[in-house]
């Protein structure tokens, strides 16, 4: 596994409470980064942070609701009070939500996605790139993206709206601030083995992986959250200064077909 140094930086990670979010908040506490967790389930933002520490490393965490103003800038607060600055982000923080077609989707369950999984993205970046320009220095920030973001699933419109929206925030920040040192980059993971995708193949194939594997998968497994841990510190990294505005798919090769 390559490595990458964070040593002396502090780095904000969104849904850190399971999945892709916390194996990239472990992975930033093991290559030295003090580490921020927001997460709006306590005990899982909690234990990532038990995790980081029994390794050695420094976190903190706050219960946070991404889609509100006011919790989001008090988790990039927090960095700035436990450990005086900000240098990156990874916004993670993602729900599903699943109606057979559009006509059956409700109101409130698009307007909840919409708001986790697009708004969110609007309301930390708002937060975590005025910190950077009041520091005085550049940042990096990854928001993770989504396959859907590109190619769309039946039954999955709010989400695949909100991660086509991901890419436009992502890109539109990338330009606006690039010549303030802020690096705004992406990542589109395939199927990851995650909780969320485990409950989705819960819902749609009764907990039986092996029908979607081959649908969602082109090499005959899925991806794992330590992979997307790997493309989140690449692109948060010293390694990928010429790289702005980027979606880097971490798919086995499903947008490829």
């Amino acid at each position: 596994m390559a490595t990458f140094g964070f040593n002396g930086r502090v780095a904000l990670v969104t849904g850190g409470a399971q999945g892709m979010g916390r194996e990239i908040a472990e992975r930033f506490g093991r290559e030295g980064a003090s580490v921020v967790v927001g997460d709006i389930s306590e005990d899982g933002g909690s234990e990532t942070v038990a995790n980081i520490v029994k390794a050695g490393g420094k976190a903190v965490f706050l219960r946070t609701d991404v889609a509100k103003a006011a919790d989001v800038n008090a988790l990039v607060q927090l960095a700035i009070d436990t450990y005086g600055d900000l240098h990156h982000a990874v916004n993670a923080a993602a729900i599903e939500g699943e109606a057979p077609n559009l006509l059956e989707l409700e109101e409130d369950n698009f307007d909840r996605i919409i708001a986790v999984n697009l708004k969110s993205l609007y309301l930390s970046m708002r937060a975590q790139i005025r910190t950077f320009i009041d520091k005085g220095h550049g940042g990096t920030i990854v928001n993770i993206c989504s396959t859907n973001s590109y190619r769309p699933q039946l039954g999955q419109s709010a989400y695949t709206a909100s991660k086509h929206g991901a890419v436009g925030l992502t890109k539109t920040a990338a330009i606006e601030f690039a010549d303030k040192g802020i690096r705004v980059n992406g990542i589109a993971p395939g199927s990851i083995d995650t909780p969320m995708l485990r409950n989705a193949i819960q819902r749609r194939a009764g907990g039986d992986p092996s029908g979607s594997l081959g649908r969602l998968s082109i090499i005959g497994r899925f991806g794992t959250v330590q992979e997307i841990a790997s493309a989140a510190m690449w692109l948060s990294c010293d390694e990928s200064t010429y790289t702005f505005g980027h979606i880097l798919g971490v798919d086995g090769a499903y947008l490829s077909r």
